[in-house]
């Protein structure tokens, strides 16, 4: 080969293809198995904790595992319970919509000098044509909700087997290295598990706080409902930009159907606005740390090429992943330049400002 260079870029290239062709077509195998991971180090600690109590390791992990249970089920005991409330007021709902449904029409007739008779008629074509495809959308919604009962169960299996053989899984990849850097590697897998579970543990404890934040400002709203989109808003913080967006939006569509007004909207703008400014300079710095921060450049890159790969998981997992890819960049000393270039910087001027706080809680200790 006459060009070395040339041929190490294009070996590059073609590695890279290589992998996005085994992630895509390994989806099905591999989301489950990544969810489980990133969960089984999160509650890896309580695990140990338990085991330096005396409790044997099956039993340990078993309970960290019910922990997480308990946690999810109370999500959807709250969920279960606003959406009952929601549907005890379908009819309600419906002639709100009915109602908004016509001011739209009225609206677009004025507006755009469309005919609210040609609005049906066009309305009616649409119906038409996608007539044949709600026994489709009624499979693939059954089996979408198949897949995900079965995933879900395999990722529990997942982070219960990665728990209770995690150390002879870390051996495994220890003796993969030259004994001469398996001391680095162990450097990256410690580092890696410890920033893993503070971003992980520092997210659940903020998208709580952002629960508590959402649910009084809606309640103060008269938002009906609150709880619930409360609950939704902060999920949906799991996906960065998109997901506030998303759940703002339904809110604000959901406050219009059940007989909001303008000011009702304005004020469900301001709680967000009011909220994501607390959770950009507060609770993200101060609860979620910069140890995983990724620029917004390759943080909209890993959330488009997430959902490419693998969907709305792959959505949820970019940011997570991209932190872990970081992390183990800034230990390999020819990989440090990827790791400066999809990192964050730090913000000086919010330095000072934060260990003030910081100090404040730190005097009461």
């Amino acid at each position: 080969m006459q060009n070395p260079r040339l041929f190490k870029a294009l070996a590059i290239v073609a590695l890279i293809l290589l992998i996005v062709v085994a992630l895509i077509f390994g989806k099905p195998f591999l989301v489950p198995l990544t969810f489980a991971a990133l969960l089984s180090m999160l509650l890896l600690p309580v695990a140990r904790w338990l085991e330096g109590k005396g409790v044997n390791k099956a039993l340990s992990t078993l309970a960290a595992i019910t922990l997480l249970l308990v946690f999810v089920a109370i999500v959807f005991f709250f969920v279960g319970w606003q959406m009952s409330d929601i549907a005890s007021n379908t009819s309600k709902l419906q002639q709100t919509a009915t109602e908004k449904y016509e001011q739209l029409k009225d609206f677009v007739s004025e507006k755009l000098g469309v005919s609210p008779q040609k609005q049906d008629q066009l309305i009616k074509e649409q119906q038409k044509s996608s007539s044949g495809k709600v026994s489709g959308m009624a499979t693939s919604l059954m089996s979408g909700i198949t897949g995900f009962l079965t995933d879900t169960l395999l990722v529990f299996v997942y982070i219960y087997l990665f728990m209770y053989l995690r150390t002879r899984l870390k051996g495994f990849i220890i003796r993969l290295v030259p004994l001469t850097d398996r001391g680095n590697a162990m450097t990256i897998l410690n580092d890696t598990q410890q920033v893993t579970v503070k971003y992980l543990s520092g997210l659940f404890l903020m998208i709580v706080c952002l629960w508590v934040m959402y649910g009084i400002g809606f309640s103060l709203l008269g938002v009906k409902s609150a709880i619930f989109f409360a609950i939704l808003c902060g999920l949906l913080e799991i996906v960065p930009f998109v997901g506030n967006l998303t759940g703002t939006a339904l809110t604000i569509a959901m406050s219009l159907v059940q007989g909001g007004d303008m000011n009702m909207v304005i004020g469900i703008l301001l709680v967000y606005g009011f909220v994501q400014f607390i959770q950009t300079y507060l609770l993200e710095p101060l609860i979620v740390g910069a140890e995983v921060s990724i620029n917004p450049l390759f943080t909209i890159v890993g959330l488009v090429a997430g959902e490419m790969i693998w969907g709305i998981p792959g959505m949820i997992l970019a940011i997570p992943l991209l932190g872990i890819t970081k992390i183990v960049f800034e230990h390999i000393e020819p990989l440090k330049p990827f790791a400066y270039l999809i990192g964050s910087e730090d913000k000086k001027e919010d330095k000072g400002f934060l260990n003030k706080i910081k100090s404040w809680f730190g005097k009461g200790q």
